[in-house]
């Protein structure tokens, strides 16, 4: 038999190797827009500890292929019987990015969504380019933004955090900026230089800024003159905070979105109608709790494995996946279908902030 019938090793899903100084990371998944999966968190996870540990002076993380930095993380995966002990991985490595003891380039070239942004988010010096598309878009199926999102989506300006999430809505390189998701833009034809610039050993700070344009101006701000009032009515001034009343609080934004003269608003109300109820409901109860009680990073994430852990196994996010990722029909059928149909109950099972017996706490670095 020829050696031409040997198949070329695959390569791994994680490139990590040194240039000069520095530890350059590569998620290498292009087919897939770099979804991740249990490999490729253990395999980062090792990446970061090998970095620390071998006099690396700085990380730069980044994606292979055209489309993107990451899509997010392999929903065929984290819907599976083994969901919750990935997730337990997944926050780790995204808290051991928040923490590392240098510093860490997050290039946000392209897709980054849901997982993605938990890698590159909580990173010290966070770039996006004119290719840049961001997006929380968990409530699309079944589930609510994880991986330390709710951190990022509460500190925005305004409520434009929850716009973002009921809607799941996209991001561009002046809005990720605007709204505190990255900090330097700069061109795509530029990122070799910066790469260059890292590996010749300047300070990843300076050479951000070295190679940065101003930020392009962000469409979203404008949205806070027509949202801002709309959420304030309808999440501030009530007798509960919005987490003890999660299902009253999603039913009250959306009929106030389709309430309002403004044809955005409207819009918006239309679109969170096509997202779980369910998820509305939990995300914007974990959003008042983040913000309300001032909850770090690891608070968070500790937050995020605990309900997902609950929303997980729940009918609704195998609908989701079923709808966008298997079918592809677009069509899921929620459980239960409308705001309307919400269950106080069961929203106070998911969002109850102890763990019960079976539950394991999540173990950070």
């Amino acid at each position: 038999m020829s050696h031409d019938a040997h198949p070329a090793p695959a390569e791994p899903l994680v490139l990590s190797r040194r240039e000069g100084p520095i530890t350059r990371i590569t998620l290498n998944r292009p087919r897939a827009i770099n979804a991740l999966n249990l490999e490729m968190f253990e395999l980062l996870e090792a990446a970061l500890e090998t970095a620390w540990g071998d006099g690396s002076t700085a990380i730069l993380l980044d994606g292979a292929g055209e489309r993107g930095f990451c899509g997010g993380g392999d929903i065929k995966q984290l819907s599976g019987p083994h969901g919750r002990e990935i997730l337990a991985v997944e926050y780790r490595v995204d808290h051991m990015i928040a923490v590392s003891p240098i510093p860490v380039v997050g290039c946000m070239d392209g897709v980054t969504m849901g997982g993605g942004i938990g890698l590159t988010g909580h990173a010290s010096h966070r770039v996006v380019t004119e290719r840049s598309r961001l997006a929380m878009p968990e409530a699309r199926i079944g589930i609510t933004p994880d991986v330390g999102g709710h951190l990022l989506l509460a500190r925005a300006p305004g409520r434009l955090g929850e716009l973002l999430a009921i809607t799941a809505g996209e991001m561009d390189a002046g809005d990720a900026i605007a709204l505190g998701f990255a900090d330097h833009f700069v061109p795509s034809e530029r990122l070799g230089d910066l790469r260059a610039a890292l590996a010749a050993g300047e300070d990843p700070g300076s050479a951000c800024a070295r190679f940065a344009d101003p930020a392009p101006e962000s469409s979203l701000l404008a949205a806070r003159d027509w949202w801002d009032p709309i959420a304030a009515g309808a999440l501030d001034g009530t007798s509960a905070p919005v987490a003890e009343d999660s299902a009253g609080a999603a039913r009250r934004l959306v009929r106030a979105l389709e309430a309002s003269d403004a044809e955005p608003a409207r819009a918006a109300a239309e679109t969170a109608r096509r997202m779980c109820p369910t998820s509305i409901a939990v995300t914007l109860a974990q959003l008042d709790r983040t913000r309300r009680l001032g909850l770090d990073l690891a608070s968070v994430l500790s937050d995020d494995l605990r309900v997902l852990g609950r929303l997980a196994p729940r009918p609704d996010f195998a609908e989701g996946v079923r709808a966008q990722v298997i079918d592809k029909d677009r069509d899921p059928r929620w459980s239960p279908a409308r705001i309307e149909e919400l269950d106080p109950a069961e929203l106070a099972a998911i969002l109850a902030p102890d763990l019960a017996a079976e539950e394991t706490p999540l173990v950070l670095r």
